[in-house]
């Protein structure tokens, strides 16, 4: 088999740790101290952590170089607002400065006398909010935006004039009340039986728009929502016909930043959690080779890991997305796995060797095992820097970073607790009162004493201290009951029912993030959200259509082809073709009807004054050179309709982009909305952009460090099943494909290596013919060591699972299923589907490829690799002592 074994990067690797070893057995205290001294230096970067906190959203969660950006910086630039004068909410380039809530009807018609009342005096106290500022009152009419020096009005009440007692006997259209759009103000309708006339709704509107012409305006509109906020939950308690949800322009923002806030407790339970599952996994009746302090301080390892490798970064000014709060809980079940990785290699030593030789056997086993672990997941997770969400860029870099210090605390640090350890069991010490007790047990002497004060018992064949109980489970009973025909049979059949499920998932999964999920779960937005997805979802966005360079208008070609261009929108599936707005139409209607001729330039230009006479608001859609000779831009709007979900709104885009880049006239189409529309373009195609360079990353790690070409099939094999069954099983969880879950999928990739290299690497490397036999083999030396990581890892991020956040729901959820489905196909799924690949063993494998062997040769090489995988994490390398032999 010597020609896929190399060893040009494993074998200086173990020499190089080797060395490590004996210089941390020698020098304990040096490397227990030096790492502490440096984490309370470098961890005072947490002085910055204000300064370098990003929790923007757009700046966050949409994409960097999205096009609606673009799109937005030139209606900014050629289409400014004034609120003071001529405010419309359709020509906003952003969401605005407001304030709104929902009314809900409790009896199931909003429409009713008694409910407007509740509505009118709800309107009215609002309106009379105040605050002061340097002594001047101001309230909503001191900063409300307005028409033609009128705060702008809802369109309903301006129609049944602010009476309730109207509002029963007006025959309301809709989707259009006279020349007002007021769709977007009654929702859950029913209409008459000709379709054009309300006959009751379950849901009315308010919206108070703000100033934000100038930075005083900005600043008192901002003080108005603060008392907005302070105060309208209050006058809630008293409606008896309606229910009320309220919403500002500030209540996402703010709302979202409250999450670091309320996650950090949940770190302290995590530690306590890892602090304790080590102790008992590591607790042992002799009260010498119990590692108690061992286990508590490798936890510690980690968490002195975090204080650095986010100190540093913070003292470089990385920003810090709120996402990357996850990181600590991720980072110290990697930790916690990496300690358990040394410690099982260390009790595999010979306890009377002299520590620093111990420590140099542990180090050249396990650290090379970590090395590699550290490398996949650190490129898994530097790999995920390519995406273009800074949210996800932020979690990588801190997460891999730390990863990284993970490491290198645990070859230090934790190796310095090793060693000072291993001098306490060398002069046989308690390890609770470290004074020296007997080894051995005398007959008149009860057992409480033996627990309490005689220790130090180890095997006396192998010098070691004794195997854990669990590995023999796996050996008699486990493994033998796997590789019953019948128990294959079922798991096959699983198998199969799994990747069906899996695939079908895959089909349903929901893309984007939704904007309420960046809430907590008892914020009062939420409610808002709902009611307006349960009551105003029929109609979405007023879009734009702007012509962006200036074209001859007057010119009836253009005329005809800007029409053209407008009909292509308006005909698509998702437009309402009776709801768009052109002033070109408006401007040709109205000259056919003066019976003027504006197909000449300067005739067309000099009689746009008489346009805005009659619709003041188009003044605002058209943008004139400053010799007023020409039209350098202008806009008109088509209403969307139908799009209510990720999918429907991508499509949306798309189309509508698509046609405007189809029309011989240069035409763009936006929306604030599209800011957050334009990660749905982007996010399954940077996923799988993501998942396929980690997943030739991963190979070639593999190839390098486990340079088998049949085991790194397998591991591409496991890597895709898990791929498939965590995206499959997010669908049915909830979890929507965004830039939260997108970098968990290619996390799964790194643990799928961890979960399945050792599996096939250990099946194709035995020595039996039987291929059942390998599998029992296998799970002997692999199974406890795949639970023992997948717990620890689970149990670093458990605590999420109760977390009031999507945010941090879906980084547990995802994780769980990474870890459950990894575990799963390591110690059920592939012995199985191993077992039905002869081939994948030694090449010719059989009864005379055995005897061209040596028995010696062949026990010797079965024992190197059982002390290995004993020892290693369901990730590593070929051990040192295999690659000399």
């Amino acid at each position: 088999m010597a020609w896929w074994q190399t060893d040009c990067i494993e074998k200086p690797l173990c020499t190089a740790f080797r060395r490590l070893g004996v210089c941390v057995g020698q020098n304990p205290w040096w490397f227990l101290l030096i790492p502490l001294f440096v984490s309370g230096g470098v961890g005072a970067g947490f002085c910055f952590f204000a300064q370098n906190e990003s929790n923007n959203i757009e700046d966050q969660f949409t994409p960097i170089n999205g096009p609606a950006k673009s799109e937005r910086e030139f209606i900014k630039e050629h289409f400014p607002t004034n609120d003071s004068r001529s405010f419309s909410r359709q020509r906003l380039y952003t969401e605005g400065t407001f304030a709104s809530f929902i009314a809900v009807s409790k009896d199931g018609n909003i429409l009713t006398k008694a409910s407007f009342e509740e509505i009118l005096s709800l309107d009215e106290k609002v309106k009379a909010f105040q605050f002061y500022d340097n002594g001047t009152a101001y309230n909503y009419f001191n900063l409300c935006a307005k028409i033609g020096g009128t705060c702008f009005s809802n369109a309903l009440l301006d129609l049944i004039k602010y009476d309730p007692y109207l509002v029963e006997s007006t025959n309301i259209s809709y989707p259009k009340a006279g020349n007002a759009f007021i769709a977007i103000t009654v929702g859950g309708v029913e209409l008459d039986g000709i379709g054009t006339v309300i006959k009751k709704a379950k849901a009315f509107r308010l919206h108070y728009p703000l100033r934000e012409d100038d930075e005083k305006d900005k600043r008192l509109s901002l003080l108005w929502i603060e008392k907005f906020l302070s105060e309208f939950p209050k006058d809630l308690s008293h409606s008896r016909h309606i229910e009320v949800s309220h919403f500002t322009s500030v209540s996402r923002q703010e709302e979202f930043e409250k999450n670091s806030k309320r996650i950090i407790p949940l770190f302290s339970v995590t530690y306590l959690l890892s602090i304790s599952f080590s102790i008992l996994s590591c607790m042992r009746l002799d009260c010498v080779r119990n590692k108690v302090w061992v286990a508590a301080l490798g936890v510690i390892s980690a968490g002195l890991a975090v204080l650095t490798g986010f100190g540093f970064l913070l003292y470089c000014g990385m920003s810090f997305a709120i996402n990357t709060a996850n990181a600590p809980f991720l980072i110290l079940g990697i930790g916690v796995d990496d300690m358990f990785i040394m410690l099982s290699s260390w009790q595999k030593t010979k306890v009377h060797d002299k520590v620093e030789d111990r420590l140099a056997e542990t180090y050249a086993e396990a650290a090379v095992s970590i090395t590699i672990t550290t490398l996949t997941d650190v490129l898994a997770f530097y790999i995920g820097v390519l995406t273009p969400f800074r949210s996800v860029q932020s979690f990588c870099v801190y997460t891999g970073t730390t990863v990284l210090f993970c490491f290198i605390y645990n070859i230090t640090f934790f190796g310095a607790v090793l060693a000072l350890n291993g001098r306490r069991e060398a002069s046989n010490r308690h390890w609770l009162t470290f004074r020296k007790v007997e080894e051995n047990h005398k007959p008149e002497e009860s057992k409480f004493h033996a627990m309490c004060c005689v220790g130090g018992a180890y095997d006396q064949e192998s010098g070691a201290e004794s195997e854990h109980p669990v590995y023999f489970f796996f050996k008699k009973y486990y493994g033998p009951f796997l590789t019953n025909r019948w128990t294959k049979a079922t798991v096959v059949v699983l198998y199969l029912g799994y990747l069906a499920v899996s695939i079908y998932g895959c089909l349903q999964i929901k893309e984007g993030i939704d904007l309420r999920n960046l809430a907590f779960d008892d914020s009062y937005v939420i409610k808002f959200y709902d009611d307006e997805s349960d009551f105003f979802s029929e109609y979405g966005p007023r879009v734009m259509v702007s012509v962006t360079e200036s074209v001859e208008y007057w010119n009836s070609t253009v005329q005809d082809e800007i029409e053209t261009c407008m009909g292509r929108l308006e005909n698509n599936s998702y437009v309402d073709r009776e709801l768009s707005e052109s002033w070109l139409r408006s401007y040709i209607h109205l000259s056919e009807i003066a019976s003027t001729d504006i197909r000449e330039k300067n005739t067309f230009i000099g009689n746009l004054s008489k346009l805005f006479q009659y619709v003041p608001s188009f003044k605002q859609d058209i943008e004139l050179s400053e010799d007023y000779m020409s039209i350098r831009a202008s806009r008109f709007f088509i209403q969307i309709a139908n799009a209510s979900d990720s999918f429907d709104q991508k499509n949306m885009l798309v189309e509508l982009r698509n046609l405007a880049k189809e029309c011989r006239i240069p035409l763009l189409v936006y929306h604030p909305a599209f800011i957050y529309f334009d990660q749905f373009l982007v996010i399954v195609i940077n996923t799988i952009q993501n998942i396929i360079i980690a997943t030739v990353a991963m190979l070639v790690i593999s190839l390098l460090l486990i340079p088998n070409p049949v085991c790194s099939l397998w591991v591409t094999f496991a890597i895709a099943s898990v791929l498939v069954g965590v995206a499959g099983f997010m669908a049915f969880w909830g979890v929507n494909l965004d830039s939260i879950s997108m970098i968990n999928l290619v996390i799964c990739i790194g643990f799928s290596v961890d979960f399945t290299a050792h599996i096939s690497y250990a099946f194709v490397s035995n020595d039996k013919t039987s291929a059942n036999g390998r599998a029992i083999d296998v799970l002997y030396t692999l199974g406890y060591p795949i639970i023992q990581g997948a717990l620890s890892t689970i149990l670093g991020v458990v605590v999420l699972s109760v977390a009031e956040s999507y945010i941090f729901r879906t980084f547990f959820k995802i994780m769980f299923l990474v870890i459950f489905f990894g575990a799963v196909h390591g110690i059920v799924f592939m012995p199985v589907l191993l077992t039905f690949y002869q081939v994948c063993g030694k090449q010719n494998s059989g009864p005379s490829h055995a005897l061209e062997n040596s028995k010696e040769r062949s026990q010797s090489r079965n024992a190197h690799i059982h002390q290995y995988v004993h020892h290693s994490k369901v990730n590593g390398a070929i051990s040192c002592e295999l690659l000399e032999r």
